[in-house]
């Protein structure tokens, strides 16, 4: 197939397990612009060495769309290049900044992105809304059987009264066919599967504590400022909740379908920079990933990415964890980077733990005040 002309991407060979092992890597909220994007690039290189992902999933708001086409796609360039040098297949969707302004539709960006030999994303045409809903099939390690899918979802921008967007109707019903096909050819079994889209779903505040009254650590709601949430101490939750989760306006059943299929493990979204946390409710995980940009400021040092690690054996649980920036480089690593003459990595390394150091007192001295207030536990391990 001609990569500058294809639609549909597709890889040489198919995403599969490799010795029984899943690895992805989730990537949201990169914000590429020119200012940033050196230093956010090359922390984005240094997690995949070390993290050596089998996929990496990025969920929108990926690089800033400029009035020239050209500028907008020298960012995404920069990058694709991480996921082309290292041979990393990558799905890209959208978020509610990718297309709000600049020359460029987001079907224009699905194409410059599908021009790179990593691309494995999805133009789904006008069968659906948005551009970037799609699913990936995951092979087993030693067969063209299906073990694990994965879905990924345009979760669109803006309603018409400007407020945030979400997985509307006609994607809804797609998902559910596809499911039902998935699980036909695998014998009427069911495929696990994970999600990822932009948008965090609005049921994520069915699974949180509502308080008529602000207590510690909790956040009004989106579009209810007489409301806020925080973590049921009765319900399972882990990573950080600092934020609102900024859901979409409307809410057209997509995570209660995934309920009645029972295929879906967990979803996993952006769009909140610095929440890296998780709620199950009726058996899914609902889960954010922080930003994965650095801008040097104190507070980006806290942004990072998350590893999911899924097992061929059991498909039906996964592991997650959030990596944060301020945790990627040891004194050793500064002095290596500087013994190699990469003057600008050991100064970025240098940033990254200092920003990170202050970060992680601020935020340590709030946690402690908030559970000596509240008398509860506010947060979990990452």
């Amino acid at each position: 197939m001609d990569i500058e002309n294809k639609v549909y991407s597709t890889t040489a060979e198919p995403v599969r397990f490799k010795k029984g092992k899943l690895r992805i890597i989730h990537i949201t909220d990169t914000h590429y612009d020119f200012d940033n994007v050196d230093a956010s690039v090359r922390l984005l290189e240094e997690a995949c060495k070390r993290e050596k992902p089998d996929l990496a999933i990025v969920t929108g708001d990926n690089v800033d769309n400029f009035d020239e086409c050209t500028d907008t796609k020298k960012l995404i360039d920069k990058l694709m290049s991480v996921f082309d040098e290292q041979c990393i297949p990558v799905a890209i969707t959208f978020g509610n900044h990718d297309s709000e302004r600049g020359a460029m539709s987001r079907e224009e960006l699905m194409a410059h992105y599908n021009t790179h030999k990593s691309s494995i994303s999805v133009d789904d045409g006008d069968e659906l809304s948005g551009c970037g809903t799609y699913n990936i099939p995951v092979l087993s390690s030693d067969s063209e059987k299906v073990k694990f899918n994965i879905w990924v979802f345009d979760s669109n921008d803006y309603d018409e009264e400007g407020r945030y967007g979400c997985v509307l109707p006609d994607q809804v019903e797609w998902y559910k066919k596809r499911s039902d096909e998935l699980a036909q050819a695998n014998g009427g079994e069911k495929v696990y599967s994970l999600a990822f889209q932009h948008m965090i779903v609005a049921d994520v505040y069915d699974a949180l504590k509502k308080s008529k009254v602000r207590v510690p650590f909790s956040y009004k709601h989106m579009y209810n400022k007489k409301e806020f949430y925080y973590f049921d101490p009765k319900g399972t939750n882990f990573g950080t909740l600092t934020e609102t989760p900024c859901s979409g306006y409307h809410n057209y059943g997509q995570f209660e379908a995934m309920v009645e299929k029972g295929d879906v493990l967990a979803i996993f979204s952006g769009h909140d920079h610095t929440n890296g946390f998780g709620v199950r409710h009726k058996g899914i995980d609902i889960s954010n990933t922080v930003s994965t940009r650095y801008n040097r400021d104190r507070f980006s040092s806290q942004y990072g990415y998350r590893i999911i690690d899924v097992d061929e054996k059991d498909t039906s649980v996964y592991t997650s964890r959030v990596m944060h920036w301020y945790n990627m480089f040891s004194a050793e690593d500064v002095k290596m980077l500087e013994k190699s003459g990469d003057a600008f990595g050991a100064e970025l390394a240098k940033n990254v733990r200092c920003n990170g150091f202050k970060q992680k007192l601020f935020q340590s001295f709030l946690l402690a005040l908030g559970r000596l207030s509240s008398l509860r536990k506010i947060s979990y391990p990452d």
